[in-house]
């Protein structure tokens, strides 16, 4: 069998492309010792709240404390609950309940991924205070019908961008339709540190302002050494900062390679018996962070994939609802059949901006060989 290294994803590719300005922003950190808060943190700040179009960017240690910090600053806790997908990390759902609530997770939509309305709508109760909506995979959950619930029922409504950076929803930005939105930063994203980062985008000045204090050990906007409120300590460094600001000028380019790669892959297996492609929202622009496919064979052809030296990878292995974790919510595969279905289905395939259209065309044929 032919064998060639693809990596799921290639950092090391993407650090050599940048290598003179990445090194010298770390360097420059080095030398102006500017390691925590200061300068560097400060413009990424405003640089991404340009990119995404938000008033305020609130920078933060990883994108698991982005969430937990909109909670708290919402007054999420206990006897509240919070519905999202039963398709995620478990980042998403474990801050709900460190935040004190109760997760209620619903099911997906079958061509999309994400979190179906229908079923939130039915899961709403009088204790529901927000909707965590997640742009899984880098695709654009369904705003509208999300946000109309949120209105209707006076929900806060919640994004979660990790997997979708710039990504958007009929012509807007992503991350821009709730109260707040929380970004990952961590090394194999779209936009990627060199290490655990994370942020929080928001219009809403006060909330920006509370966020702010709480990550920062409550400390208030005038001196450190003045505690407002009992805060945790989730700050973003200055050498993760450098690094991010590097690479924002270019993370446009590399979503549009993206959608280039996952073009490449879905016309090359568009009409192979047992595969399903995925399907781009009408009216949204994916950006691509998983290609992942729906497979009838999918053990076999990942095993082939595998054997041919492609990484490969499951998103998600167990659905939240199946976690150990949470099995005290009592959730079953016959009430949550599609996320029961797909993760039987789905396998991610290679994709990043560098891959080459030769490593793109190795992949399909193994896949097309054991489908």
């Amino acid at each position: 069998m032919t064998h060639r290294k693809i990596p799921l994803v290639d950092l090391h590719a993407q650090y050599l492309s940048l290598k003179p300005e990445i090194d010298a922003a770390m360097a420059t950190v080095i030398k102006d010792s500017a390691y925590i808060r200061g300068p560097f943190v400060e413009r990424f700040e405003k640089e991404f709240a340009t990119a995404t179009g938000a008033q305020h960017c609130i920078s933060c240690a990883d994108g698991t404390g982005a969430i937990y910090i909109v909670l708290r600053q919402l007054g999420i806790g206990p006897g509240d609950e919070v519905i999202t997908t039963s398709n995620s990390w478990i980042s998403t759902t474990e801050v709900v309940t460190q935040a004190g609530a109760r997760v209620v997770l619903a099911d997906v939509e079958d061509d999309f991924y994400n979190l179906d309305p229908d079923k939130v709508e039915a899961a709403v109760t009088p204790r529901t205070k927000a909707i965590i909506a997640v742009h899984l995979l880098g695709q654009p959950a369904e705003m509208d019908r999300l946000m109309d619930i949120c209105r209707r029922h006076n929900l806060h409504l919640i994004e979660d961008c990790a997997q979708a950076h710039l990504a958007e929803y009929k012509g807007r930005q992503i991350g821009t339709f709730g109260v707040a939105a929380t970004f990952s930063f961590y090394p194999g994203k779209n936009l990627g540190a060199y290490g655990d980062a994370g942020g929080i985008i928001t219009n809403d000045s006060a909330l920006a302002g509370r966020m702010r204090s709480f990550a920062r050990h409550g400390s208030s906007p005038v001196s450190k050494h003045d505690h407002i409120m009992e805060g945790v300590n989730s700050r973003l460094d200055g050498i993760q900062a450098a690094v991010l600001s590097v690479k924002l000028p270019h993370l446009r380019d590399w979503n549009r390679r993206r959608r280039e790669v996952a073009a490449g892959y879905t016309e090359r297996l568009k009409d192979v018996p047992g595969v399903i492609t995925p399907k781009i929202r009408p009216g949204c622009e994916h950006v691509f962070h998983v290609y992942a496919l729906r497979l009838q064979n999918r053990d076999r052809v990942r095993d082939a994939l595998n054997a041919a030296g492609v990484s490969t990878t499951v998103h998600y292995p167990t659905p939240l609802p199946f976690l150990e974790a949470y099995k005290y919510l009592g959730y079953t595969r016959e009430g949550l059949p599609v996320i029961a279905r797909h993760q039987q289905e789905n396998l991610s395939l290679p994709i990043y901006p560098e891959i080459t259209d030769t490593d793109l065309d190795f992949v399909v044929e193994i896949v097309k060989a054991n489908s």
